[in-house]
């Protein structure tokens, strides 16, 4: 790990300590070898200002990493040349496990707001920046719609939604996604996942149909994996 961002790294993981030694492992391996994280705040995608509605927050990784960067930047600990953070950005996440939200609020406390329920459900509150990480390849393509339906109602003009999502059309590093994430749902004791993905291609449609204005990059550095990241602003 670059030695400049080791000490957000641990801010952030150490967070989750007092959530059991799973949780802490799990922050940490998700902060270590996941890239979407660090790279979301070196690319300052982030507004100052208004609200962050992370929708499938699960155990709050995200969330956890933009409260350390605050607390990071303002005690003079943050990365030569990166854009600074999000200073005054309420946060919001939202999850349907609650188990998963049990060890969110542990780590996070009441500095961010935390609300059990379905996504393609929840009434979305107005808000400026809306994160959809590895989480709409859970549902059908129903399901799917609905969620980014919601969201581009949330947004107003000029407002921001992320979306990491896998790449169906990317061929033998798709099927890596693909078979990694059914491991994982086996793990947890789903014998018969059903996923749901699709291609960059209509993921950038189904966006731009919406009313977004789309970006596509690749996301998925040091991984074997097919994971792209959306850019979507609402127009």
């Amino acid at each position: 790990m670059d030695p400049q961002i080791r000490p957000l790294f641990e801010a952030a993981s150490g967070l989750f300590s007092g959530a059991g030694k799973y949780a802490w492992h799990f922050a940490r391996g998700k902060l270590s070898r996941d890239p979407i994280f660090f790279a979301l705040l070196k690319q300052g995608v982030f507004p100052d200002q208004g609200r962050l509605l992370d929708l499938g927050c699960g155990h709050g990784i995200l969330l956890a990493l933009l409260v350390a960067a605050k607390e990071e930047f303002r005690l003079g600990r943050w990365p030569p040349g990166w854009p600074p953070p999000p200073l005054n950005l309420a946060l919001h996440g939202i999850d349907t496990h609650e188990e998963r939200l049990r060890v969110a609020r542990l780590a996070l406390g009441e500095r961010v707001r935390l609300d059990l329920g379905d996504i393609r459900e929840v009434r979305t509150e107005p808000c400026s920046v809306i994160t959809l990480l590895d989480v709409l390849f859970y549902l059908d393509e129903a399901g799917q719609d609905r969620v980014l339906e919601n969201a581009a109602r949330a947004l107003g003009p000029g407002g921001l939604l992320l979306v990491r999502e896998a790449d169906a059309d990317a061929g033998l590093a798709f099927r890596m996604t693909k078979w990694g994430e059914r491991i994982v749902e086996l793990g947890r004791g789903h014998l018969r996942p059903r996923l749901c993905y699709r291609s960059a291609v209509r993921w950038v449609a189904s966006l731009e149909a919406l009313g977004f204005a789309v970006s596509v990059e690749p996301m998925s550095a040091g991984t074997p994996f097919a994971n792209m990241l959306f850019r979507a602003r609402y127009r």
